[in-house]
């Protein structure tokens, strides 16, 4: 019931596709037959339409839906076209042309870059102090708190590596409101979180990883050096063979004799990312003590162990898991690359070296840019002096690019090792005469609004105001760093050590 034009070239698959009847006075050689007409016809409606249902091409063509859906599942077969749900909203099955899908997602991110402009570093410093959920005030009572927040805060942070003595006094009460050590012990005893060292610092102190016990096999990263020695190798054959194991049974397994020499071999392992432990009491004990009458006279929890164990051996100790399946190299790489954006928000080739990916940047390139195609992250050029290949979660991206609350200053207090301290990972310290500045453990930083402001060595005994030059700038960022120094210090007992006092006088006379 409607009139139409045609070129006439195709009148002769017009006829065999849909029964047409050509005009009058055409060429021989436009009604030739056409095999597969009906399929050609699909084909070009497909090149030259966005995704469609089925049923378009039916109305446009007065065909049943079974006929027009034969046709597609052809060109299906052959990659002509893509079967799924491409339109925001749509319903149903649709379909694209594979060219013109993949014209869509190049136009589509070309668009999608250009709307980007990047920003000044210090505004990543406020988008990881956001995005890692770091408190301003972390006594806040609106904030969630309890095992399910630490669950998140791990799962976030699965994977970074910093020394052991910030854990419970710095890291994780940044995130987790009124933290509470036994909510940690829950969460290992279940054996829902597991704890592996990354290496020796000192005598007292090292590196280690939080996991979710399930992600360990996608995550944990290639371990260190493994240290040597008969203690070693009776320590592993035992927990090879007999699975977790108490001190007593180790002390046994070990020969007998001296307590310490065992300690200190098992202590190697969990270092060397071999062993871990059920419970983090053992952590805690190890970071207290300073020497062999430390660990005679400290108590551990409530009661008086019956017990002779020295405190940093209490628990049960297992080789740090192993997934009787291995993943592939390629769901290795894939969920590292994911883990990495969920900690970072915008990953910069800097923080990839931070972390200390196997393979750096290269390594997980690949799968950066398959999310990107895919559409699940963008690239572009977030951040200005971060580097040409920067990676983003759309959300992240927003909050980035948010202009600072000028209503109410963020200023944050935080250990110089700590994930969501920027400088010397994804940025550079910045150059102070007559201070170093440096990623070690027991120092500080203080952030405003993401801009490095303070700088305190271990214990505060070498300050480093960072401070505006010009006023009121300098004024204001002054008076925010006092103040989250003073909720810091009151929250965080520094207080009673007078921490807070020596740094006060410091940052007032610079």
């Amino acid at each position: 019931g409607e009139d139409r034009w045609a070129a006439a070239e195709d009148a002769g698959r017009l006829r065999d596709a849909l029964g047409v009847a050509p005009p009058r006075g055409l060429p021989g050689a436009f009604l030739e037959p056409a095999p597969g007409a009906l399929r050609e016809l699909v084909a070009r409606y497909a090149r030259t339409h966005g995704p469609f249902p089925a049923t378009d091409v039916a109305h446009r063509y007065g065909l049943g839906p079974s006929a027009i859906l034969e046709a597609l599942g052809a060109l299906r077969e052959d990659g002509r076209v893509l079967e799924g749900e491409f339109r925001p909203g749509g319903t149903g099955r649709e379909w694209c042309g594979a060219d013109v899908l993949n014209t869509l997602r190049r136009r589509s991110l070309a668009a999608l870059r250009k709307q980007v402009e990047p920003v000044e570093p210090e505004s990543l410093g406020r988008l990881l102090v956001d995005w890692q959920g770091v408190s301003a005030r972390p006594s806040s009572s609106v904030a969630r708190g309890g095992p399910d927040a630490l669950l998140d805060v791990v799962e976030q942070l699965q994977g970074a590596t910093f020394p052991a003595s910030i854990l419970e006094r710095d890291l994780l009460p940044a995130r987790v409101p009124g933290y509470r050590p036994e909510d940690l012990d829950t969460l290992t005893a279940a054996g829902e979180v597991t704890w592996v060292g990354r290496g020796a610092l000192g005598d007292r102190d090292g590196r280690l990883a939080l996991y979710l016990t399930d992600a360990l096999p996608l995550l944990a990263g290639p371990r260190g050096e493994a240290p040597s020695g008969s203690l070693h190798d009776r320590l592993r054959e035992h927990l090879d063979r007999h699975g977790a194991s108490f001190f007593g049974d180790l002390l046994d397994a070990a020969g007998g004799g001296l307590a310490r020499p065992v300690l200190d071999a098992l202590w190697d392992l969990a270092w060397a990312g071999e062993v871990t432990n059920d419970t983090p009491g053992a952590l805690r004990a190890f970071l207290a003590s300073r020497g062999p009458r430390a660990e005679r006279r400290r108590r551990v929890g409530s009661f008086r162990s019956r017990r002779q164990v020295p405190p940093s051996a209490v628990g049960r100790w297992s080789r740090v898991p192993v997934s009787p399946a291995p993943p592939s190299s390629t769901e290795k790489v894939k969920a590292l690359a994911e883990q990495l954006l969920a900690r970072h928000g915008v990953l910069t080739r800097d923080a990839v070296a931070f972390e200390e990916v196997p393979g750096g940047f290269s390594a997980v390139y690949p799968v950066l840019r398959a999310l990107e195609e895919a559409g699940r992250i963008r690239r572009g050029y977030f951040v200005t002096g971060r580097g040409g290949l920067q990676f983003a979660l759309p959300g992240a991206l927003e909050r980035l690019r948010a202009p600072a609350d000028r209503d109410e200053t963020q200023a944050v207090v935080l250990a110089a090792t700590d994930p969501a301290n920027p400088s010397g990972a994804s940025i550079s310290w910045p150059r102070v005469d007559g201070a170093r500045l440096q990623r070690a453990a027991g120092a500080h930083v203080v952030l405003v609004d993401g801009r490095l402001a303070g700088f305190f060595s271990r214990g505060g005994r070498d300050v480093a105001p960072l401070l505006p030059a010009d006023e009121p700038a300098r004024t204001s960022v002054a008076r925010s760093v006092a103040q989250a120094l003073g909720r810091w210090c009151a929250t965080s007992g520094r207080e009673a050590l007078g921490w807070g006092g020596d740094v006060a006088v410091s940052l007032a006379e610079g």
